[in-house]
């Protein structure tokens, strides 16, 4: 059985705090979301505001494959004519081959938010949707806050799903506004809609409040409605839509219904999730069901030592199918299995015992401060260095890292290394804008003549994480660094009552990893600096 998937993102969706879509971002969504199979777009009001008035505009250039433009608009104004009325000239001026049109259902509403009469508002319902099939519309009702409305008065709340049919509704969908509704009460309404009118295609729209819009769509579908409503990542006013995100793979792979042109577009799921996310300007979740990166990462040892035995142990799905990725975490939690799992992920060969070194160490450096999860590179290199036949890049003498504020020139930092690189001694200086990057200057000053791809190694970015505050300026520090070569970045972690020592760390990982996993090149002959 196939289930129509209509996303609102671009209209419902912005209505979630901190989203704003530009003309160009609404366009470029629409690409993706056509491209990934969904049945309906919809766009947003025309009637609203400038910016969706216009995408309707530019939308009629586009060459879509899969999805139908919906225009989204209210039903005609209380003692009005449809064909006079400014909200359904917005949605006749759309152009769009399919509209969905909001009424009320709850008696609430029609009393005291429109203040009209129960009749007055089973007219506007009728007369609207008329008004629109005649023009050749698709036409979709939007029973808005169906589930409170049949509370309180169940038959005027299906005097109102009648009207619509009346009008000519092709699809009735029934709206939990609120979000407030159980996946039980969703099934018994549903039940009861399809009682009153055998063989009316049924819709389901459902807001998070109750943490339960996704469990509510999907009660829906099992009671029987064929188009389900939401957005990508679950955006939308207060807690949000019904994800689909999850409601999609669900449905396809959970539920056996199809709701895709075909099925081997779902590995498209993640790219979109994140890709919607980038152009909204918000950080992807990484805990969403499905498409969060941590939807298939595995931190606990008796977990990834089960799934290096079997990969379905402790997985509900292949994440392939949704175009994500099993990930193994390294921290105080990890096993062995963790290690031996990430030091194949890096290329790296590496025994168990070796392994079990590594463990040991990690277990006590995060007891310290030090947290491995976000800074796979310092655990890539730690590996590295429990070969048999591991030699260092350098071994560090000492290092002086000076900070002064000096007459005429204000704040100065500078930072002096002295390394013992292959058995060459070599001394450097270096001023920087402060001491870290003072340091980083200087060891890179000294490494630069035997491995010159240094200098195509960027600090991309530094935070510092106080640990315990309680300890003012003697707290632990935990500093973390992106460093990026080209297209590939990696994150290295230091940690320590003093940040100085902390950062220098991180930045001693950050090079050896560049040098030895990430890049590694043959060195120029030795050079000694002047």
């Amino acid at each position: 059985m196939t289930i129509a998937i209509y996303d609102t993102t671009l209209r419902d969706g912005t209505q979630r705090e901190g989203i704003s879509l530009s003309l160009a971002d609404k366009l470029k969504i629409t690409r993706l979301l056509d491209n990934f199979g969904v049945a309906y777009i919809e766009g947003g009001w025309p009637g609203s505001n400038p910016k969706d008035a216009a995408y309707f505009d530019a939308v009629q250039g586009m060459e879509l494959k899969h999805a139908k433009i919906v225009a989204f608009g209210s039903t005609c104004r209380k003692n009005s004519d449809p064909a006079d009325d400014p909200n359904i000239k917005a949605l006749e001026d759309a152009r769009t081959p399919v509209v969905t049109v909001v009424g009320k259902t709850s008696m609430l509403h029609v009393t005291e938010v429109l203040q009209t009469t129960p009749d007055e508002n089973l007219r506007m319902i009728r007369d609207s949707l008329r008004y629109l099939k005649s023009l050749g519309k698709e036409v979709i009702y939007d029973a808005e806050h169906f589930f409170d409305g049949a509370k309180l008065d169940k038959e005027y709340a299906l005097d109102t799903l009648e009207a619509a049919i009346d009008g000519g509704a092709d699809v009735l969908v029934l709206c939990d506004t609120n979000g407030g509704s159980m996946p039980w009460e969703i099934t018994r309404w549903v039940d009861i809609v399809k009682a009153a009118f055998p063989g009316v295609p049924l819709g389901i729209h459902t807001h998070n409040d109750g943490e339960l819009a996704v469990a509510n769509s999907l009660a829906a579908v099992m009671a029987g409605v064929v188009q389900v409503q939401g957005t990508i990542n679950g955006y939308g006013e207060r807690c949000g839509n019904a994800n689909l995100c999850s409601i999609i793979p669900d449905l396809e792979l959970k539920m056996g219904y199809s709701c895709l042109p075909d099925k081997t577009n779902l590995r498209q799921l993640v790219p979109l999730s994140r890709t919607v996310a980038e152009i909204a300007n918000l950080a992807p979740d990484n805990h969403l069901a499905y498409v969060g990166k941590s939807a298939f990462a595995h931190k606990g040892g008796i977990h990834v030592a089960a799934m290096r035995r079997n990969i379905h142990s402790y997985q509900h799905i292949d994440p392939e199918l949704i175009g994500n990725e099993m990930r193994v975490l390294v921290s105080d939690l990890s096993g062995q299995g963790n290690l031996l799992s990430k030091a194949e992920e890096f290329g790296l060969d590496v025994s168990q015992t070796e392994a079990m070194k590594v463990l040991n160490e990690i277990k006590v450096l995060e007891s310290q401060g030090f947290v491995f999860e976000g800074a796979e590179a310092s655990v890539a290199i730690r590996l590295h260095r429990a070969s048999p036949d591991y030699k260092p890049v350098f071994t560090l003498i000492d290092y002086t890292a000076i900070v002064e504020d000096r007459q005429g020139r204000g704040s100065l930092s500078e930072a002096m290394v002295k390394l013992d690189v292959d058995g060459d001694i070599v001394h450097t200086a270096a001023e920087g804008n402060g001491p870290v990057n003072a340091l980083d200057l200087a060891l890179r000053k000294a490494l630069l003549p035997r491995y010159p791809q240094l200098a195509d190694f960027q600090l991309a970015d530094y935070k510092v994480r106080i640990l315990d505050g309680n300890n003012g300026t003697a707290a632990t520090t935990r500093v973390l660094i992106d460093t990026q070569n080209g297209n590939q970045r990696w994150s290295t972690v230091g940690a320590g009552t003093n940040i100085i020592q902390a950062s220098w760390r991180a930045l001693v990982d950050s090079v050896e990893y560049g040098l030895r996993v990430a890049h590694p090149q043959p060195r120029t002959a030795p050079v000694t600096p002047e």
